[in-house]
């Protein structure tokens, strides 16, 4: 069983997400403005919800808050996908409590 209570067949039954329109170009992968509080990051290989809070907050436990920010395009917080675009809201400074 996963860490969030779906057995291994329920992961199975998911239909694969379709990355096939995907364009790779620009090689870095630092956050970029979008607006007041708010950047985005593209997932890449190896990531998980726990490395990028870890990145961009300071505390891999703040994962939930990448998730809520994304929950349009992320129906399990242990599968994201390289490629994928995400909404990383401002934190405050790294190591911040909140």
């Amino acid at each position: 069983m996963g860490i969030f209570g779906k057995s291994k067949d329920e992961e199975k039954k998911k239909p694969k997400p379709d990355f096939s329109n995907v364009q790779s170009g620009g090689s870095s992968t630092a956050p970029e403005e979008t607006g007041i509080g708010k950047k985005t990051y593209t997932v890449q290989s190896g990531d998980s919800l726990w490395k990028i809070a870890e990145r961009h907050y300071g505390d891999g436990n703040r994962w939930r808050q990448i998730f809520e920010a994304n929950q349009d395009q992320i129906e399990d917080p242990d599968v994201i996908h390289p490629g994928q675009t995400l909404m990383i809201p401002d934190g405050g400074k790294k190591g911040e409590d909140r």
